[in-house]
């Protein structure tokens, strides 16, 4: 395979800092022996893996066009999507350069995009449908991702508020006991929200936004008896609604609206006996026209490395061991308060 790197292209945005992006390609492709001599690159070895090279160097040429640039972290999701699209476990169509160049928010300097294929599909489900679930573990952009939608719908007037809820569902402390009064107590739960918020918008426009009930960010309770229309609705960490709870949300859906529910079945802080509503529902609404299902894996965890291995190493664990979260059903403790 002989490749050129067109003129407007500096090897170093291909190769990488000290040739960090090249060492990722060759981890990756271990049979194949790759050489760079100017803006010359060629691979000897299997006509298979030689030929992913070549799409591996394609994609990243894509990606490079747009300005955006390439980090060590964007060459390995696209090596490691274009070997599942190889092996047939991959349905889709999206090539690594739609999934890495797709746009949904620029602020302040950094530009939000999808990094997974599921994160790309989930992105555009959520365009597609008005009721779209986030199911995955932690670290795979569920809330991120929904909440850079929610702005971006605001900032295009597609709605005319945004509201975030969750349920104030204690993880190890009762509320009672927490200092303050009744919202400083339910703070700690809603700060993750407020953290993804600045982190969209300028954080001297957010308390007038909220002020003019633009923004809300409020406890799954206070969603009673409401029908919320124009509005980007989210629900986070609802694997902690019991099933009246997930059925008292979904009925406060008004017209124009957007409802988007993220959640994580392994991670269920409810007490002993409470079924989760996340869990519930979708044997419910599996198949509902307009109501969308998006799964993410450990695949697709956006964190540290080391967060999906450790999230891949419980899932192992907890099939050896018939456990859940490494806790036997019925045990005590936090890790015993799983929703069956």
């Amino acid at each position: 395979m002989q490749f050129t790197v067109p003129a407007q292209h500096p090897m170093v945005t291909v190769l990488g800092s000290g040739d960090s992006l090249l060492r990722v390609i060759e981890k990756a492709f271990p049979g194949a022996d790759i050489h760079v001599r100017g803006n010359e690159i060629s691979a000897v070895g299997d006509a298979t893996e030689v030929a992913l090279i070549a799409r591996v160097f394609d994609e990243m040429m894509l990606v490079l066009r747009t300005g955006q640039p390439m980090t060590e972290d964007a060459v390995e999701r696209s090596i490691a999507m274009l070997k599942a699209s190889e092996n047939g476990e991959s349905d889709g169509q999206e090539t690594p350069a739609q999934v890495l160049t797709q746009n949904i928010l620029s602020s302040r300097g950094r530009t939000i995009r999808p990094k997974t294929l599921n994160q790309k599909r989930y992105v555009d489900a959520i365009d597609k449908h008005t009721i779209v679930f986030g199911i995955g573990p932690a670290g795979t952009g569920k809330t991120y991702l929904a909440m850079a939608k929610a702005v971006q719908a605001l900032q295009s007037k597609q709605v005319n508020r945004i509201i975030l809820t969750r349920p104030a569902v204690e993880a190890g402390e009762r509320l009672g006991f927490l200092p303050g009064t009744l919202y400083e107590k339910i703070d700690p739960y809603l700060r993750p929200l407020y953290d993804a918020l600045h982190d969209m918008l300028d954080p001297d426009s957010i308390p007038r936004l909220m002020a003019a009930g633009t923004i809300e960010v409020a406890p799954l309770a206070y969603m009673r008896g409401r029908t919320l229309n124009d509005a980007f609705i989210i629900l986070d960490e609802a694997q902690n609604t019991s099933p009246e709870q997930m059925k008292m949300f979904l009925t406060r859906l008004g017209f124009d609206s957007k409802i988007v529910i993220t959640g994580d079945v392994t991670q269920v802080d409810l007490p002993d006996g409470t079924k989760s509503g996340l869990r519930q529902v979708q044997d419910i609404l599996e198949g509902l026209d307009d109501v969308h299902f998006s799964r993410l894996s450990s695949q697709d965890v956006v964190r540290h490395k080391l967060v999906g291995r450790i999230v891949d190493a419980y899932e192992q664990y907890d099939s050896t061991h018939g456990t859940q979260n490494g806790t036997h059903e019925g045990g005590r403790g936090r890790s015993g308060h799983k929703g069956k």
